[in-house]
């Protein structure tokens, strides 16, 4: 069946209706994009036409582009890649290009058909860009609806002549914040930005767009850019005030990008070129940029990760072959922050929430959570009252275990202890029902310890989410030696239902995200005991693309926290372990009493409400001194490959099973290096012979904890990526056997 089928109508209008089939958002497809191009030459060669109206058959205009077409470009174009990727985006160029027109001659601007969308919901990337082609856009004033171009959040930038068009409609510093954030936005404020022309009600969108259409003019339809005299919005670039506005954005870009992240440049540069050109060969050279984003290994590892592979594993990539487990009533034990934000992120996907703690009054703290990030989206006009009372009615806070009754899910996210944790499965375990799943918030304990408690072990899992709850897209499933094939799809429903992305991994010590995390932190208190400048620990993190440097990392999970992982771990290891220079900087703070951001004293200092103000210059005082700085890169190599070699272990040892659920979990998980794609990629980037070289070095200065896996070794001497030969999930182990 077509994606897109037009009417004409008796009045002279033409409805192009844009209805994927078989999917439930529309995504533009090349095949979509050749009748989009054969449906517009037949309206505008039919004299019955007077106009015509682009809208969805769907409750949402568009999801964007079909990423995957790309990489099937990519793949066809052979030795020639960058050409096969230019040719395809100047054919859509052309084909909008042609839409814009409508039918205008090209020397008097007159005789078009004037071109009008409506918009009924949600709007992204290339929908956006073939509604920036219309003449006029109309857009439903729906609550839930956004707008935008998010393609910079993927690793590209809008390059079917969004870029270009919207730069031109509104000038660069403006365009900004949705073309350089990525941002969506709501019919009302998309109107502000000139996304939009009208917000409508939904009843109204297509009779409005339609009036629209069958009253315009010549002048209506004929785009600021193509009239004499038109001049950029804030001055081009050589202009006083242009000049200033480019000189702020390229500051701007580099002070939020740090560098790494190859689509906001080459998106400012295509703006930049564009703006002293006209708007064909402006077209031409966003495609350049374009294409030369595309042929960049950082854009391929983040489209693949953030895109291709995060869907993948939404959608239940490596889920077990067993039928729906979604979840109807589930039980909450520990009404703590944890708790508390796994409760209102249940309710607000739907389900009965029963959330369970010793004393009532905390039980009805742990609700008031929810109540709290309501109230808030109340006042941004973002939930009803309604809403509200929805979702504050579906959560029973009590201390009433009987109240499990009837749950199939259960979590338990009670305090960090084997004692408490195994008292409350038993009496958990006493109550529910016998095919209930029961699930623990564990961050660190091992599963298949805790789940010697459990009379069924095979419907013991770990849930492990990251803090806090309602804003944090991973969660971490993790399998105990004894977990059953039923619980992991039960787990993997559940974070289906409440919209966040799963990774699924075996049971081990820190699971995979603190195993990977967590040696990240002692490196950067090791580099800063051993002497070296803690600016330079943090800025050397953050020009590698981290959201946090490793001391800031630890202020925010709290230095106590440090502590008792630091004794939990080194109880457990004995003589394995090997972090006490480590622990002397951690108990030392601790001692001192900064505790972190929670303590407004941590590696940083902070005013009385809590803001960063700086490093906390008496770090120095417990610290070794050193005669010469290491340079940026030696620092670099230590924060990146720590980090980047446990996740090759967790995977060599099958804790990791998939290596498209470690980079996407690194991601999401931690901030690990978006634009390189995760751990694994940017393995794939530098290419694994480079890596063992840096490991061997380290290794040799450093010790051990730098020592290349074997399986990266013996990718190095066959000339194999970690993709090439476990892109398609294959574990390592199967590989071996």
């Amino acid at each position: 069946m077509a994606d897109f089928k037009i009417e004409k109508h008796d009045d002279g209008v033409a409805i192009l209706t844009w209805d994927a089939e078989g999917k439930s958002m529309n995504v533009m497809t090349r095949e979509a994009f050749g009748l989009v191009e054969e449906l517009i030459d037949d309206a505008l060669s039919d004299d019955a036409v007077k106009g015509i109206v682009i809208t969805s058959g769907k409750k949402d205009f568009a999801g964007g582009m079909d990423l995957n077409v790309l990489a099937r470009i990519r793949e066809e174009s052979g030795d020639n890649p960058a050409q096969g990727l230019f040719d395809f985006t100047m054919e859509g160029h052309r084909i909008l290009r042609k839409l814009e027109r409508a039918g205008l001659d090209p020397k008097t601007n007159k005789g078009g058909k004037p071109v009008a969308c409506a918009i009924p919901g949600t709007c992204a990337g290339i929908g956006t860009e073939l509604a920036l082609a219309c003449h006029r856009r109309f857009m439903a004033d729906n609550p839930k609806a956004k707008i935008g171009l998010p393609e910079i959040l993927v690793g590209l930038f809008p390059g079917g002549g969004g870029t270009t068009r919207y730069s031109r409609m509104v000038g660069a510093m403006a365009a900004a914040p949705v073309l350089l954030e990525g941002r969506m936005l709501d019919p009302a404020k998309a109107k502000g930005a000139q996304l939009v022309d009208e917000v409508v009600p939904a009843d109204d969108l297509l009779t409005r767009a339609r009036d629209w259409v069958l009253s315009a003019t010549d002048a209506d339809i004929v785009k600021p850019w193509d009239q004499k005299g038109w001049k950029m919005p804030g001055g081009e670039p050589y202009h006083p005030a242009g000049f200033m506005t480019f000189v702020g954005a390229s500051a701007m870009i580099n002070g939020k990008t740090k560098g790494v992240y190859p689509a906001a440049k080459a998106l400012l540069s295509a703006i930049y070129e564009g703006a002293m050109v006209p708007f064909d060969t402006a077209l031409k050279i966003e495609a350049r940029w374009f294409v030369n984003v595309l042929m960049n290994p950082s854009s391929s590892a983040m489209i693949r990760s953030l895109f291709i592979n995060k869907q993948a594993l939404e959608k239940g990539a490596n889920r077990p072959d067993v039928p729906d487990q979604s979840v109807k009533k589930i039980g909450i034990l520990g009404a703590g922050m944890m708790g508390a934000g796994i409760a209102y992120v249940s309710a607000l996907a739907g389900m009965e929430v029963v959330l369970i703690d010793q004393k009532q009054e905390a039980a009805d703290k742990g609700k008031s959570y929810s109540e709290s990030i309501l109230d808030k989206g109340i006042a941004r006009k973002k939930v009803t009252q309604e809403k509200k009372e929805q979702v504050l009615g579906r959560i029973t806070a009590t201390t009433d275990y009987d109240a499990l009754k009837g749950a199939d899910l259960i979590i338990e996210a009670v305090f960090e202890d084997m004692v408490i944790k195994a008292e409350v499965t038993k009496a958990v375990e006493a109550v529910i029902d016998e095919d209930c799943i029961f699930a623990t918030n564990t961050s660190t304990l091992p599963i298949s310890d805790l789940a010697q408690t459990s009379v069924r072990p095979e419907q013991f899992i770990g849930i492990h989410f990251f803090s806090p709850v309602d804003k944090m897209a991973l969660v971490e499933i993790i399998r105990g030696q004894k977990t059953g094939n039923r619980a992991v799809a039960k787990a993997l429903d559940y974070v289906r239902q409440i919209r966040k992305t799963p990774i699924v991994v075996n049971d081990a010590r820190f699971f995979y995200a603190n195993r990977c995390i967590i040696p990240y932190i002692n490196e950067g208190i090791r580099l800063a005991k051993r002497g070296v400048e803690p600016a330079l620990v943090e800025n050397a993190a953050k020009l590698l693309g981290f959201p946090l440097g490793p001391l800031q990392l630890v202020d925010e999970t709290s230095v106590d926290l440090g502590v008792k992982i630091a004794k939990a771990t080194k109880a457990a290891l004995g003589d394995d372990y090997s972090d006490e220079i480590v622990d002397e900087a951690l108990f030392w703070m601790e001692q001192q009493g900064r505790l972190g951001r929670k303590a407004k004293a941590g590696f940083y200092d902070y005013d009385e409400n809590g803001k960063r103000l700086g490093l906390w210059a008496g770090i120095e005082e417990n610290s070794e001194t050193l005669d010469e700085q290491p340079s940026l890169e030696r620092v670099q190599h230590r924060l990146m490959m720590v980090q980047v070699l446990e996740a090759v272990r967790a995977f060599e040892e099958g804790v990791l099973t998939d290596i498209r659920e470690g980079d996407v979990g690194a991601i999401l998980g931690w901030g690990f290096a978006p634009w390189s794609g995760g751990p694994f990629s940017w393995l794939d980037i530098i290419g694994a012979q480079r890596a063992v070289e840096i490991c061997d070095d380290l290794e040799a200065d450093r010790g051990p904890r730098f020592a290349a896996p074997a399986i990266l070794r013996d990718l190095a001497a066959t000339g194999e990526t970690f993709y090439g030969r476990y892109g398609n999930g294959q574990a390592a182990q199967q590989k071996a056997a």
